[in-house]
């Protein structure tokens, strides 16, 4: 019997259930890959991250929204099996919306990391990327 394309993007987002830490591989117009780790939220079969408007990753995915996803720990070792998806620059409403899941998710270590950002950032925007799973 063969899954239906929902059930089988589905199954492959389990695997990130309960993780704090997803490994983020977008491509170099060259073809490099370049993995980066990520804090990052579900909600409606999606996966949200929040970077910065100038971030390597955002003009990446731009040129390429081809990505590939794993679970991983905080230095960015990836534990999980790796998924291909597509990821797209989400509006600011959105973007929003995806901050407070994240504050939700992370805490008072995401307050502080965001008050920390407030002296360091310079012109960059923080802005809300989205990835769907491919079935």
């Amino acid at each position: 019997m063969e899954q239906s394309p929902v059930s089988a993007a589905g199954d492959k987002l389990s695997q990130f259930t309960g993780e704090k830490y997803i490994c983020i591989e977008t491509y170099r117009k060259t073809g490099d890959p370049v993995r980066t780790p990520v804090w990052f939220v579900e909600e409606n079969g999606e996966l949200f991250f929040r970077t910065d408007s100038d971030a390597g990753k955002v003009k990446r995915i731009r040129n390429n929204p081809r990505v590939r996803i794993a679970t991983c720990n905080i230095r960015g070792n990836v534990k999980g099996a790796w998924v291909g998806g597509e990821a797209r620059k989400v509006n600011s409403e959105s973007s929003k919306h995806v901050f407070s899941l994240l504050q939700r998710k992370y805490g008072m270590m995401y307050r502080m990391i965001r008050f920390t950002e407030r002296f360091s950032r310079g012109k960059a925007k923080p802005v809300g990327l989205a990835i769907r799973i491919n079935s």
